[in-house]
């Protein structure tokens, strides 16, 4: 972690969370974390969930976020939501190209660069997600995969919208399995990516951008990984559904 650059903890609910269940964990995270001001924490609910959680956290320091939305404005895009609609639940973050999105719906490096734009013309800041799977990291293709996935889902963006974009490194191997990366190879992949964003767009934009690291985070494993000089923050799965394990990453990394 460097110190120029402010944590950033994003809770990924995935399709959980009845309204009811959102506002009682949300009730238990304010408790939870109450002191916090180190890290920015993103609270990413059900799109069913995002207007009661957005009334609920007006007067704390959680920031809302999506899981994704559509890089149309408006229109004939049944069962889509475009970026205005979540700006009207003061949504400040929305997750682009989450690897189940990839893997599960197909999207394409060139469709998750036309959402990051349409985001950025609607001044949210998207959580861009990249990451190989267990057969191209085996197969010594990690670097190859991220550097495609990277200038691909990056492409059109400026070097200002790039400071304003927040990458999620997420190995595909580690989500939900419960294998995480070892901090090495966390670190290595940040360093990749952040060299990668030198080249794309300068040095000092590669300086200022967050990366996140995604995959089987918890309580134990948060603290080395926050450790590193590269690694900026957590997108967390599955133990951002329970209050005190999703505080404890964020009082462990900071």
């Amino acid at each position: 972690m460097n110190k120029e650059r402010k944590l950033i903890i994003a809770g990924n609910w995935k399709m959980n969370k009845t309204v009811a269940e959102a506002l009682a964990l949300v009730s238990d995270l304010k408790l939870d974390l109450a002191n916090v001001r180190e890290a920015d924490i993103v609270l990413c609910p059900p799109f069913t969930a995002l207007e009661a959680v957005s009334k609920n956290i007006l007067d704390s320091q959680f920031r809302l976020g999506a899981q994704n939305m559509s890089e149309n404005n408006f229109g004939a895009h049944t069962g889509e939501i475009c970026a205005g609609m979540l700006k009207e639940f003061s949504v400040r973050y929305v997750i682009l190209g989450h690897s189940e999105r990839r893997q599960y719906q197909k999207e394409s490096d060139a469709l998750i660069a036309k959402k990051a734009l349409a985001a950025h013309t609607a001044t949210l800041k998207p959580i861009v997600c990249v990451g190989e799977t267990l057969a191209e990291r085996e197969a010594n293709q990690t670097e190859k995969v991220l550097e495609t996935q990277v200038r691909g889902s990056l492409a059109g963006l400026t070097a200002e919208q790039m400071t304003e974009t927040v990458l999620a490194y997420e190995p595909v191997w580690a989500i939900g399995t419960g294998k995480t990366a070892t901090t090495q190879q966390a670190q290595q992949a940040h360093a990749f990516i952040r060299h990668l964003l030198g080249k794309l767009f300068d040095e000092a934009t590669a300086t200022k951008v967050r990366i996140q690291y995604g995959g089987s985070v918890k309580p134990s494993n948060a603290r080395e990984l926050m450790g590193q000089p590269d690694v900026d923050g957590a997108l967390v799965g599955g133990a951002s559904l329970e209050a005190r394990s999703f505080a404890d990453i964020i009082k462990n990394s900071i």
